[in-house]
Formats: C-alpha cells, structure tokens, sequence
C-alpha cells in the first residue's frame, strides 16, 4: 500500500514519520518523489492541479483540513480535474473543533466584556465605567452547524448566552435554536449582537458576508470570521465598521494571506487581525484519524467525512 503526500511547505518528514508509526503497512512518498507513479490514496493540502487530473489508481484523496475548497477549486480550473468516482474524505475534527471554540469564545467574552474599549481607555490614561452588555440580549449567530460550529455553538451556549445557528438543512443542538435554508437566514440575522461565520466555502456561501447582510444585524453588532476569506466582502465590512452598523470585528481568514501591509483593515483599530491561527491541523490527531480511515475502508466499512461534491461539503 502507498501514500502519496502533498504539503505546500514541503516539510514532509514529520508527516512521513507519522505515518510510518501510525500505518507501518503503507509507504509513504512525496509527490514531488513520485511523480508518475500510482498510489493506493493521496494525502494532500492545496495540491497542484497535475497531482490528481486523470489519475486511475487512487481509491481516495484525503484533505488535511476540513475545509476542501483548495481541493475543489481545481474542478472549477478543469471540470476533469478530481480522478472519477474517487472519494474525497475531509478531517473531521483532528483537534480543530476545541481551538476554534476557545478562539471565538474569546472573541465573544472581549466583546461581550468590552475589553477593547477598556484598554482604549487605558491607553489615553483614562479610569471609567462603562454600562455592561446585557447577557441575554447579547445573542449570538453561528453561520455553519458542522463539527466546528456545532462545537462552538454549544460552547456559547454554555456561557449562557442565548444561541441561533444557522445551516443549509435542519440541525438540532442542544441549547441552541435552529434555523434553516433561505427562509431561514432573516430570521436568523435579525437582531444579531455577534455573527459568527463557520460556513464551508462553496459557489453558494462566497461574499455572503456583505453589506445587505450586516444591515439585518444589530445596531452596533459584531463579527467574526474564522471560515474563509472569500466568504467577506471586505470594503463592506470597512464602511459598515466606519459607518457604526458594525462595531467591530475579528478575521483569521483573509482573500489575501498573507495580508498585504497596505490593506486598510491594518489601519482600522476596530478590526483586530489574526494570521489564519483560529485551529490549527494537529498532525499528530490527523494522521491518527486518516489512518484509522484507511484502514476502515480496506476492511470494507464506512467512514465520515466524505464529501458531497455537489454540496461542496
């Protein structure tokens, strides 16, 4: 049995290391080693459009992360581009889900506390009050009731604060009221105090995070983004921020990354800015649960995680 790996950074000897303990059946090469060559599955992250286009040999293609959209966006480059009939298995957790739940609680908690403005004042040297947010008209929206959200949705919840979460079909979570589809967005956003968006990327969900949207949110609302870049409208986040109908806003996710120095959202004291850290794949959690995975669909099983290529997800 083979694996054929694919990391954009090219430090492939931690991740053949775990592989040869966690799956010491199976060899382990680099794509750029084995260029030519049939695999029995791929391992990869962001690969390159020449790694998977008209292969006949793999029984699957394993995604490093949950989000499959630098899979997918090859199909868009060439509809040929994913080998036919070959399943695409996305990480379902991998420690993902728990990190980005201390990410946007925290999030949560500096807003909800009004921290940001307490170290504004601190700086100009002033010692104030300021009126507390009421905890249970601080309510909270989740865009994206997967593994990830319905983590962080739960979490939220437990802090008491009252929960909405939003997905493309219906979604039951303890403690959290449940919307669904078109019809249910509206009704879902009005009245918002936080937004948080954990949607997969897909033709769909792109720019979703734009100005019509924001409108529909509380005056003065939060948002935060730990999806993906592509999901913002970025100069309508800026006027909405400028324009108070958003008061602030926390991104991990940006359409450029890094981003670029002379991007305005660097100059917006309202935006706080973090490098793409929100969860971070854990190697060791992930070769652990893809070799469980291969190991499963050898001995004929199911396994989670395959991906609806016509959902996107």
């Amino acid at each position: 049995m083979k694996l054929q790996l694919y990391v954009p950074d090219g430090r492939y000897d931690p991740w053949i290391a775990g592989f040869a303990e966690a799956l010491p059946e199976a060899q382990c090469v680099t794509w750029e080693d084995s260029r030519g060559e049939p695999a029995d599955y791929a391992v990869v992250w962001r690969p390159p459009i020449d790694m998977l286009r008209g292969r006949t040999d793999l029984k699957a293609v394993f995604n490093l992360g949950a989000g499959v959209d630098g899979i997918l966006r090859l199909r868009d480059e060439d509809p040929q581009a994913l080998p036919a009939g070959v399943p695409i298995v996305r990480l379902d957790d991998a420690g993902m889900a728990a990190q980005m739940a201390e990410y946007v609680t925290s999030a949560v908690l500096r807003y909800f506390r009004r921290l940001d403005d307490y170290a504004a004042q601190a700086q100009a040297g002033k010692w104030k009050f300021l009126k507390p947010h009421r905890r249970e008209d601080f309510t909270i929206g989740v865009m994206g009731i997967g593994t990830l959200g319905t983590h962080i949705a739960r979490t939220l919840a437990g802090f008491g604060f009252p929960v909405r979460g939003w997905s493309r079909t219906a979604r039951a979570v303890e403690g959290v009221v449940g919307f669904h589809g078109d019809a249910g967005r509206a009704p879902f956003l009005d009245g918002l105090r936080v937004l948080v968006n954990v949607l997969p990327l897909t033709p769909q969900t792109e720019n979703i995070l734009n100005g019509e949207l924001f409108g529909k949110l509380a005056q003065g609302a939060y948002v935060i983004n730990v999806a993906r870049g592509q999901h913002l409208v970025e100069a309508d986040l800026l006027a909405a921020v400028q324009a108070g109908q958003v008061a602030g806003a926390t991104l991990d996710v940006f359409r450029a990354e890094p981003l670029p120095a002379e991007h305005p959202f660097w100059q917006e004291p309202r935006i706080t800015i973090t490098p793409h850290i929100s969860a971070l794949t854990l190697r060791e959690d992930s070769i652990a649960q893809i070799a469980g995975k291969i190991r499963a669909l050898r001995a004929g099983q199911p396994i989670a995680g395959v991906v609806d290529l016509q959902r996107g997800y």
